[in-house]
C-alpha cells in the first residue's frame, strides 16, 4: 500500500524530469554540435572586437560613470513593478462584485505602486537621472 502511493506521488513529477531531460540534451547537443561543425579559422582579424561594424577605438575595459549602473537598476526595479501589476490586473476584474477582497486588492496595490512613486520621487530629487 505504501509504495503505490509514493510511486503514485512521484509520477506527478515526470513530465518535470522529462523536461530537464530535454533541456540538458539540448544544452550538450548545442555544445558538441557547436566544436563538430563550427570553423576553426584563427587570425588576426577574427580575434578583433567587434563593434557594430566599426573599428574599435579604444580599450573595451574603460571605466563607466556609477549614475549609468544607477540608472540601469532603476529601470529593472520599475521594469519588475509591471510584472507585478499584470498578475493583479488579470485577477482583480474577475472578483466577485461586491466582494470583500476587492478593497484589499486595490489596497495593497495602490500601496504598491505608491512605495515605487515616491522610491521614484526621491531619486529624482537626489539627481539620480542627471547626466551632467
Amino acid at each position: 500500500m505504501l509504495t503505490t502511493l509514493a510511486v503514485d506521488s512521484f509520477s506527478h513529477y515526470a513530465p518535470l524530469g522529462v523536461l530537464l531531460l530535454i533541456a540538458l540534451a539540448f544544452g550538450a547537443g548545442n555544445l558538441v554540435l557547436t566544436r563538430v561543425v563550427g570553423p576553426r579559422r584563427l587570425g588576426e582579424v577574427k580575434g578583433m572586437v567587434y563593434e557594430s561594424g566599426v573599428n574599435p577605438i579604444s580599450s573595451a575595459r574603460r571605466r563607466f560613470n556609477v549614475r549609468f549602473y544607477i540608472v540601469a537598476m532603476t529601470f529593472l526595479v520599475f521594469d519588475v513593478e509591471i510584472v507585478f501589476l499584470y498578475p493583479w490586473a488579470t485577477t482583480f476584474p474577475s472578483l466577485a462584485e461586491g466582494s470583500e477582497l476587492a478593497p484589499l486588492f486595490l489596497g495593497r496595490m495602490l500601496f504598491f505602486v505608491l512605495t515605487s512613486v515616491i522610491a521614484f520621487a526621491y531619486a529624482w530629487r537626489k539627481g539620480v537621472f542627471r547626466y551632467d
